[in-house]
């Protein structure tokens, strides 16, 4: 399970799915693609074709918020859903979280879907693995513009922890067809 922030008014949101019509998404679904847990590079739409293998796309927060900056209470209000999504993956469950807020909610949801968080707190760091309970939380950096375009976030980073995480789960298909770093 890849866990984003929110859904991006201009992206997401208006698209009808997560991380699709705006540069984050695109950003992400190459990385997806070229480690094979989907059949296209792009999205562009619900319902064009996409089809992820092995992988499953959410976000803490459903829906867009004001400023695209989520208010503690909206990520309370979401909080069970995720907790829902979590619980429906298959155990050990391997989760990936994209930006520091996504870490935070993924931390939340796990302990509310009944793993005991390690003492110390997990900390924030890209490319980070933390064992919570049966389950694995990777984190990532966010595939934001403010990322991506300054270069503190490139693809290979992004493809690194994707792979690690895939391969735990047991979802990285068959090395051929999976391209590059």
């Amino acid at each position: 399970m890849i866990v984003g922030l929110a859904p991006a008014a201009h992206g997401g949101n208006r698209t009808g799915r997560i991380f699709t019509g705006d540069e984050s998404g695109n950003f992400l679904f190459r990385a997806i693609h070229a480690i094979g847990l989907s059949n296209r590079a792009e999205s562009i739409r619900a319902g064009d074709g996409l089809e992820l293998r092995g992988a499953l796309l959410t976000a803490a927060v459903k829906c867009a918020p004001p400023d695209n900056r989520p208010l503690p209470g909206e990520f309370g209000n979401c909080r069970e859903y995720l907790v829902h999504e979590v619980m429906l993956l298959p155990r050990p469950r391997v989760l990936v979280a994209l930006g520091g807020l996504a870490f935070d909610s993924c931390l939340l949801a796990l302990a509310e879907a009944g793993a005991t968080l390690p003492r110390p707190k997990p900390r924030f760091a890209h490319g980070a693995r933390y064992t919570i309970g049966d389950d694995v939380l990777y984190v990532s950096y966010h595939p934001s513009q403010q990322n991506t375009f300054t270069g503190k976030f490139t693809q290979r980073m992004l493809r690194a922890v994707l792979r690690r995480a895939a391969g735990e789960a047991g979802t990285i298909p068959s090395a051929m067809g999976v391209r590059g770093p």
